[in-house]
């Protein structure tokens, strides 16, 4: 049975995850979000036939989860109980295809009974054998990046502009530079100080991390992605009474492959903007061939200011750098820059959170 993400209404179960030999790059971000946590799954293993034998959190960061990696999804289903129910497609490729070695893994998984969970663009519904597999062993296919229809999605109408409640954008300077982990950390650690924060997903990965409030920004039909936005924004105002929302960006501002951001700004009400950065990376990733390089901070903080927002604070990715070399970039950036930097998987967020509650009890500007 083939299914969107809107329909899915079980949260829970025990999943398996597949990171098809990427679970070391920026590609496996969806299953390092759900390694790191929160997940609406338990996480029983990872399939990576280059990691096998290790712990998924010790190839992520150095600390164990008890989450082992193993070669195949047999490996997997042979690891005993609890019985993973879910197979989750972990990762995250250009143009959102299938890597190669992932049909194989799906096809033992729909094989299985499985609940088969794609966030890629490439739909698990549209592969014959894959439907006819899990149709014959009672297994189920939820494709999250399916599009709705536009009977189903709403228009943007300027409600949003009116709420009370501070937005504040996770922005990044490219794709894949940590945007959606900076903002779970730092929704976490404003909750650790009693704020009452909240959090927008716009990808798969948070929705798969079972954030309650969001949307698949690019799986949504481009005239509805201020509505959609709009639409969750007021119903986490609405359902939650929050101090503050804390909204995750999608590529950047001037990734020409994608730009993104600016319907956060401008349709959602986001005034503050907490940017994160790659200070190793030079261009945007995946068109390194073409040599289109990743404008300044100092540039992207002077549009987000056109844009009518301000850069609160600033996050690096230390991706490429030794933990001196970003603690010397994170010095150097600090100083030119005028506002607080922090290496969140480092050091932790404590200095945005700072930022960010200097402005909230300052209160409307």
């Amino acid at each position: 049975m083939a299914e969107t993400a809107a329909r899915e209404r079980a949260v829970g179960g025990v999943a398996v995850i597949l990171a098809c030999g990427l679970l070391r790059t920026p590609y496996a971000k969806t299953a390092h979000g759900l390694i790191r946590g929160p997940s609406r799954y338990r996480v029983a293993a990872v399939v990576d036939r280059d990691c096998a034998g290790a712990d998924a959190g010790q190839i992520l960061d150095g600390r164990s989860r008890g989450i082992p990696v193993v070669a195949s999804l047999r490996d997997a289903l042979d690891l005993g109980p609890p019985a993973p129910d879910h197979c989750v497609v972990g990762v995250a490729t250009a143009g959102g295809r299938w890597p190669a070695p992932l049909h194989g893994e799906l096809r033992a998984a729909a094989a299985a009974g499985l609940t088969l969970v794609n966030g890629l663009h490439q739909q698990l519904a549209d592969d014959p054998e894959l439907v006819r597999l899990a149709a014959a062993a009672g297994g189920r296919l939820l494709d999250l990046r399916r599009p709705r229809p536009a009977r189903e999605l709403r228009y943007w109408t300027g409600e949003a502009l009116s709420l009370t409640c501070p937005r504040v954008a996770v922005l990044g300077t490219d794709c894949a530079v940590g945007k959606r982990t900076t903002c779970t950390l730092l929704r976490e650690a404003l909750r650790a100080r009693g704020w009452k924060a909240e959090m927008i997903y716009t990808g798969q990965t948070g929705w798969l991390q079972g954030i309650a409030h969001g949307f698949i920004l690019d799986a949504t039909l481009n005239d509805f992605v201020p509505g959609e936005l709009e639409g969750a924004v007021l119903a986490c105002a609405r359902d939650t009474a929050p101090d503050v929302i804390l909204i995750e960006g999608q590529s950047s501002l001037r990734n020409p492959s994608g730009p993104c951001g600016a319907e956060i700004l401008l349709s959602a009400g986001a005034r503050g903007v907490i940017l994160q950065h790659a200070p190793a990376r030079r261009v945007f990733e995946g068109l390194e061939t073409l040599g289109l390089s990743i404008p300044s901070l100092k540039e992207e903080m002077a549009l987000i200011r056109l844009l009518g927002a301000r850069v609160w604070a600033v996050t690096l990715s230390h991706e490429g750098l030794t933990p001196e070399q970003a603690e010397a970039a994170r010095l150097r950036l600090g100083k030119d820059l005028g506002v607080p930097v922090a290496t969140p998987l480092l050091e932790g967020v404590e200095r945005v959170a700072d930022a960010v509650e200097a402005r909230l009890e300052a209160g409307p500007p």
